[in-house]
């Protein structure tokens, strides 16, 4: 759950700046990956595949970038754009998936703190 609660935070820091703060979120969601795996969460699959679509939009927004951006006098149109919608995307879907793992997770300890039961001492049985 550590790892998680990592790549949150690093995801919700990257987004205060997409192009500067692309290697936080990267970094956030590849801890976001690695806790879905070690916890066994439920929502795995959504967080793979949101990194992957995270990846790809990174790594487009970094190739736009290094050729010069969009628009204006490179002879690109703004419709180049279009790549680097599965950065947002998969953000989108990365912060989804952590909150619904979240969830579960707390969920999963109430239930296991419902079936305990107590005493009248307060001590569990």
């Amino acid at each position: 759950m550590g790892a998680e609660i990592a790549g949150l935070v690093l995801l919700v820091a990257g987004a205060l700046d997409p192009l500067e703060g692309s290697v936080l979120i990267a970094t956030g969601g590849a801890l976001a990956v690695l806790g879905a795996w070690l916890n066994r969460s439920r929502r795995r699959r959504l967080i793979y595949q949101a990194f992957v679509l995270l990846i790809a939009g990174i790594g487009a927004m970094l190739v736009l970038s290094w050729l010069g951006g969009i628009g204006g006098s490179t002879g690109r149109s703004m419709w180049w754009m279009l790549v680097v919608l599965p950065y947002p995307v998969g953000w989108i879907l990365m912060l989804a998936g952590l909150i619904l793992s979240f969830r579960d997770h707390r969920n999963k300890i109430r239930g296991a703190m419902a079936q305990t039961s107590f005493n009248s001492s307060g001590n569990p049985r």
